[in-house]
C-alpha cells in the first residue's frame, strides 16, 4: 500500500504525540528515539512531496495537523528545557543585584 502525503503528516503528528507522552513521563531516551522516527518520516515526506501534491481539502487538513504538531513541539520543549526558565530568572536576579 502506498502512503499519501497526508498519511505522512498524520504519522508525524502521531509520533509527536508519543514524544510528548514520553517527555511527560521524563523518558528522554524514548523522546530521542521518537525524534529519530520523526526525522525519517520527514525525509520520506520530502521525497514524496517531489512527485505528489495535496488537494485543496487536504491542504486545509495539513495546516490543522501542522498547527497541532507545533503546539505539541512547544509543550515538549517546555518539558525538555525547564532550565531555560531557571536561567532567565537567574539572569534577571543578577541584573537586579547591585
Amino acid at each position: 500500500m502506498e502512503h499519501t502525503l497526508l498519511d505522512y503528516y498524520k504519522a508525524i503528528e502521531n509520533a509527536s504525540q508519543k514524544m510528548l507522552a514520553a517527555a511527560q513521563a521524563e523518558n528522554w531516551d524514548q523522546v530521542v528515539r521518537l525524534e529519530g522516527a520523526c526525522a525519517v518520516l520527514i525525509a520520506q515526506l520530502r521525497a514524496k512531496s517531489r512527485t505528489d501534491q495535496l488537494a485543496p481539502a487536504e491542504r486545509k487538513e495539513k495546516a490543522q495537523i501542522m498547527q497541532r504538531i507545533l503546539r505539541t513541539d512547544a509543550e515538549i520543549r517546555c518539558l525538555a528545557e525547564p532550565w531555560l526558565n531557571d536561567l532567565e530568572q537567574l539572569m534577571d536576579n543578577k541584573g537586579n543585584v547591585h
